[in-house]
């Protein structure tokens, strides 16, 4: 199946199924044509500030959509690793938030006993430091690879 890419405003890259070859120039216009929404405006499924790529088929988009948010239409759909290292740092956050509260947790019963707290401030600060390790990173696989 062919599709249509379009490069967004932010720089990422959208599609859109061309299934059965429609000139792309038509197909665009279709797209680029107002409809009306449930709000009483209107809905434009691509945005005049949109730039086309080009007609691309399935064989051309990444399989692996880990990073989807970071594909970019540069001669070919690339993976742009500043934004992947985003997502990767967001993703991290993500995980580390129960884990720093359980530490939180374990923290105060450790005060209230008199117990060491040590141990649970080296790991909270582990847990912490996870996210500047990124950006030593420079591969997808060493991203996707990162976790606690």
């Amino acid at each position: 199946m062919n599709r249509l890419s379009f490069s967004r405003p932010d720089g990422g890259v959208s599609f859109f199924d061309n299934p059965h070859s429609i000139d792309p120039d038509a197909l665009e216009a279709h797209l680029r044509r107002k409809t009306p929404n449930a709000a009483g405006g209107f809905y434009q499924a691509v945005s005049d500030d949109w730039i086309r790529g080009a007609d691309v088929g399935d064989s051309e988009i990444p399989t692996d959509r880990t990073f989807r948010n970071a594909w970019e239409d540069n001669n070919g759909i690339k993976v742009n690793i500043l934004k992947a290292k985003d997502i990767t740092k967001n993703r991290l956050r993500i995980e580390r938030k129960p884990l720093l509260e359980a530490q939180d947790v374990a923290f105060q019963r450790a005060l209230e006993t008199g117990a060491s707290t040590a141990e649970i401030v080296k790991e909270k600060q582990r847990l912490r430091d996870i996210t500047k390790q990124v950006d030593t990173l420079t591969s997808l696989d060493e991203l996707k690879a990162l976790s606690f």
